[in-house]
């Protein structure tokens, strides 16, 4: 059974055309970055999640993926007549989206009294080595681009990869061709993501999170260490694997972290994903909820399962939460030392279990904790599910 929440029904010849699962697993990341409480929210915020797409290009893809999957709000920017055309067509396309995306001109975009800053802020704080030319002649990116007064919960790029196209052509791993203002600029992705962070620090206040794609781990060694330079105060980065296609993803903020959280995270996890590739002929998202289901039943869970939202929200019973505690499991979040925390009374330890079409015979199975207990045998079942559900629906070949 699938569902299709958005569709991109135009991408003009040339362009870049995306390839889902990647773009799939880097919304999904910054949505366990958002809800892991980590970075409070800006205050004056609203309840929907906001995120500025950084090249949005013209299919769109990445405020097409979270308008349907999360319900988020995009601004997309980018620089060229054609990308933003039918970008605009393609959010056109999907009415019942469509007034969740806006797209900009970078180009065109009214000047701000930010954009005077920026250099001189950089300077005082200190923050990393001189722009250089090659820094500079990149289109702008937050300047002029983001409002005075306007706010964002994430902004997210995939970034022109390679120095030239002559570069690109050379790459074996470059599964698909694009146009040259997507797939190279001058310096290639360590200039575009240096440019990136060094616009961050005169916006440090309009965003929550700042992130971007990395396509070469060798890079992402350096641009942290620009990042922690440029005074973040939380650093992340993570690896998006999908088939033989590796990508790193790498994301900071300057707002101070919640102590109490920082105190709490080291337990354990409290959202886990994996990848089911190359399920047999017959087998769906349906099928594999149904098999999750069974699976937490048979340990005596209570389940809920919604098949219209692919999900299934498991409960430990109290004397089941009780039982893991007084083996050792972790209570992230409790003030009480270890000769009192095996005393206390935790109730309604739960967690969801969520199944995504990421493309035929691809899914992606993701799991959060839905409150601050056990984080230690939710990573355990969590665990023992993926190897079941892989023994049952993937191929042996693979």
């Amino acid at each position: 059974m699938i569902y299709v929440v958005a569709t991109v029904r135009w991408i003009p010849d040339g362009q870049l055309c995306p390839t889902v699962p990647n773009r799939s697993n880097y919304i999904h990341w910054i949505e366990d970055l958002l809800s892991s409480d980590l970075i409070p929210r800006i205050s004056n915020s609203s309840e929907t999640v906001r995120g500025f797409d950084i090249g949005t290009g013209a299919n769109c893809i990445y405020p097409l993926l979270g308008a349907s999957l999360l319900g988020w709000s995009f601004v997309g920017s980018d620089v060229t007549d054609v990308a933003l055309e039918w970008a605009k067509r393609n959010v056109e396309s999907n009415p019942h989206l469509a007034g969740l995306i806006e797209i900009r001109n970078a180009n065109e975009a009214p000047c701000s009294s930010k954009s005077e800053t920026v250099a001189e802020e950089a300077v005082r704080e200190n923050t990393s080595e001189p722009v250089d030319s090659v820094v500079r002649s990149i289109a702008p990116i937050f300047v002029g681009v983001v409002k005075d007064s306007e706010s964002f919960d994430f902004c997210m790029c995939n970034p022109p990869f390679f120095e030239s196209m002559e570069e690109a052509g050379l790459n074996p791993k470059t599964s698909c061709a694009g146009t040259a203002e997507e797939m190279a600029c001058p310096g290639g992705e360590q200039a575009f993501i240096t440019h990136i962070i060094e616009d961050s620090v005169s916006f440090k206040n309009s965003f929550r999170w700042f992130t971007s794609m990395v396509g070469r781990k060798a890079n992402l060694k350096l641009l942290v260490s620009k990042v922690r330079e440029a005074g973040a105060s939380v650093v992340k980065t993570t690896e998006f694997v999908q088939g033989q296609t590796a990508r790193w993803g790498l994301a900071w903020s300057f707002i101070a972290p919640r102590k109490n959280v920082i105190r709490s995270s080291t337990p354990g996890k409290v959202h886990h994903s994996f990848m089911l590739q190359g399920l047999r002929r017959g087998n769906g998202a349906f099928q594999v909820l149904k098999s999750a289901e069974t699976f937490f039943c048979a340990s005596n869970l209570s389940c809920k399962t919604d098949s219209l939202s692919f999900s299934i929200d498991v409960t430990l019973s109290d004397e089941q939460t009780q039982a893991a505690t007084l083996d050792g499991d972790d209570l992230p979040g409790s003030v009480e030392d270890d000769s009192t925390k095996v005393h206390s009374t935790v109730t309604g330890a739960s967690f969801r279990i969520s199944v995504f079409e990421q493309m035929p015979g691809t899914l992606l199975i993701k799991g959060s904790l839905l409150n601050k207990s056990l984080s230690g045998t939710f990573t355990s079942l969590f665990s023992q599910l993926e190897e079941t559900l892989k023994t049952e629906f993937v191929s042996k070949d693979r």
